[in-house]
């Protein structure tokens, strides 16, 4: 069967996809909206994106610098303050709550549960912990001081934010492969340039039709709507968009110029003792993986062959 031949199956609505995506067995379903697992062809296509995005990592210049790092998907509450995104985005945002109680606590939260009652939460407590929602913030408070200029990052990581929908798109909990560079302003400038293009030419060989458009934060509130005018118009976020459903876009990478914002908080220094600038670029993992089924079909197999090999090699 031709790739072809499995496009007409592609349904016009997301939510109408995101149930073929379950039906072929791409997505497998959790007991929370948003919350998807991945089958072993999902799983193929976003090791093979990794792969590609660290080889065009790897043919640049100054790769001999490139560290790969990871972190974990909880950090401290800290770092939501120090990040300024309880500020910006509290809507997105999710806790940890644990478990501190003593043996009465205990047998009162199981005689809540026992009798079905949802309060059983209300028996836990707050922790110190929070869900990272963008793998790079991690990296700021581990970079404190002065660092040589240009220093740049692989992180790969899980992103939590509280977006539950439908969409298939919009996962709760997904995984982003990010490119951070630290140093001037103009370095960093340049790094978000030069991957905005790298990324438009990988995701262009694998089929997609991308286009790149300036964009901005959801900041909340009205405060919230000037701070993202505000980055449109100084150009400090750029988006790359595939129309993976007919008639929307969908955001499936971005290169971020955070200027010397996290440079300033964390008390990182470039080498002429300024504050760092910082540029990170995105991929978002398992929303390319999607707009490849849509732009390719349901049947791994059957997507084209020079798609199939430059994932695998």
């Amino acid at each position: 069967m031709s790739t072809q031949s499995l496009l007409p199956e592609l349904p016009s609505g997301a939510a109408e996809f995101g149930r073929k995506l379950v039906e072929h067995g791409w997505l497998i379903p959790t007991m929370a909206p948003g919350v998807n697992g991945l089958s072993e062809d999902a799983e193929r296509v976003v090791a093979g994106l990794n792969r590609r995005a660290g080889q065009i990592a790897r043919a640049m210049p100054e790769s001999p610098a490139l560290r790969s790092l990871r972190f974990p998907p909880v950090n401290g509450q800290e770092l939501l303050q120090r990040t300024n995104y309880l500020t910006s985005f509290p809507q997105l945002v999710g806790a940890v709550d644990v478990f501190d109680g003593d043996s009465r606590d205990h047998r009162a939260l199981l005689e809540s549960v026992d009798s079905g009652e949802r309060g059983w939460r209300d028996r836990l407590a707050p922790s110190d912990l929070v869900l990272v929602p963008a793998v790079c913030h991690s990296l700021y408070p581990h970079l404190q001081g002065t660092i040589a200029d240009g220093e740049w990052y692989e992180l790969t990581g899980e992103c939590f934010r509280n977006e539950p929908s439908e969409d298939p798109f919009r996962m709760v909990s997904f995984r982003m492969r990010e490119y951070v560079l630290l140093g001037t302003p103009e370095q960093a400038l340049a790094h978000r340039d030069r991957w905005l293009a790298e990324a438009q030419t990988l995701l262009t060989g694998l089929g997609l039709t991308v286009r790149i458009e300036g964009a901005n934060d959801p900041f909340f509130g009205r405060s919230g709507r000037l701070l993202a005018s505000g980055q449109r118009a100084a150009e400090l976020k750029f988006e790359l968009l595939v129309e993976a459903v007919p008639g929307r876009s969908t955001a499936v990478a971005s290169g971020n110029w955070h200027q010397d914002h996290f440079g300033g908080e964390f008390g990182i220094r470039s080498a002429d003792g300024e504050p760092a600038h910082s540029a990170c670029f995105g991929f978002g993992l398992e929303r390319i993986m999607l707009a490849l089924v849509a732009r390719h079909g349901f049947r791994l197999a059957d997507w084209p062959a020079d798609v199939r090999n430059a994932l695998q090699g």
